[in-house]
């Protein structure tokens, strides 16, 4: 069966400059092994496939797949998803004014976009930048036992004193959030065999286009990958440096620099606190795929 698909390219308004993503318009009907061997094939990071909400507060539902495994969140598939599904002519359930008043405490805006995932709903929202998605709540945060930070530093093949500060900063992946220096050091770093997901921060000088660059690391299929540019990192990463005072919103954050990327990613807060992480997505492939 025939079946629209597009391939986006995330955090970036210019065209194999950000993370891409493939995306089936239409997953009815397909099993999860079917979606799974064919997330294998694009061979991207992410593979999403859209479906009819099931909760009724929901514009879409989407499965996002990795190539071994399905994810019940991840960030810059919720953009480049919700781009392809507006970019198809879907319609907000929240179509409207955005001064039809005021909504109840996390519930959709005017205009607003709901996407359900294996972590419930998700709100994105149209920006001047483009799309940005309501972070959700960190699962885990805090301090790490200084093990274990001593243990990530040799990961990273860094000296523990390097490490200006490390914390969890888990929104589902498993993220451990390390702060360095500054942004030099940040891409002078050159990892070992990371067995855990690592978000490496460190700020850029006073002035500069970019708060903050960002890098990546994931274990795959028995060794490191590093990620061009990841919505729930600095989701997660925004949500410890604000509360923490390292950081005042709105910001940008830079990643993919040593991958040849120039991710964007842009941070902001909504009128009760919460963070929002958008940045612009363009559609780079479109047609269909026989599955």
């Amino acid at each position: 069966m025939r079946r629209p698909f597009t391939q986006v390219d995330v955090f970036t308004s210019v065209p194999y400059r950000g993370n891409p993503l493939a995306v089936v318009l239409d997953g009815k009907g397909l099993t999860t092994e079917e979606m799974q061997r064919f997330a294998c094939w694009t061979n991207l990071s992410e593979t999403t496939f859209v479906l009819p909400p099931e909760n009724p507060a929901a514009d879409y539902r989407v499965r996002i797949f990795t190539t071994t495994s399905e994810l019940p969140f991840a960030g810059h598939p919720t953009l480049g998803t919700c781009h392809a599904w507006l970019a198809a002519g879907g319609t907000p359930k929240a179509a409207g004014s955005p001064e039809a008043g005021s909504p109840e405490a996390g519930s959709p805006e005017a205009g607003e976009i709901v996407q359900e995932c294996g972590v419930g709903l998700v709100r994105v929202r149209r920006t001047e930048d483009g799309l940005a998605f309501s972070a959700p709540p960190l699962i885990r945060s805090g301090p790490v036992e200084e093990a274990f930070a001593a243990h990530v530093a040799a990961l990273l093949r860094v000296d523990r004193s390097e490490i200006v500060d490390i914390e969890w900063a888990d929104n589902g992946p498993g993220w451990v959030a390390v702060l360095l220096r500054d942004a030099d050091a940040v891409l002078a770093v050159e990892p070992g065999l990371v067995d855990c997901f690592i978000g490496v921060a460190g700020p850029h000088p006073e002035g500069a286009p970019y708060a903050f660059e960002m890098r990546a690391f994931c274990p795959f299929d028995g060794g490191t990958v590093e990620d061009p540019v990841t919505g729930s990192l600095n989701a997660s990463v925004a949500q410890w440096l604000l509360r923490t005072g390292r950081a005042s919103a709105p910001y940008v954050a830079a990643q993919g620099t040593r991958l040849g990327r120039s991710g964007r990613v842009h941070i902001t807060t909504g009128d009760d606190g919460g963070v929002w992480v958008g940045g612009s997505t363009v559609t780079c492939v479109t047609g269909q795929v026989e599955l």
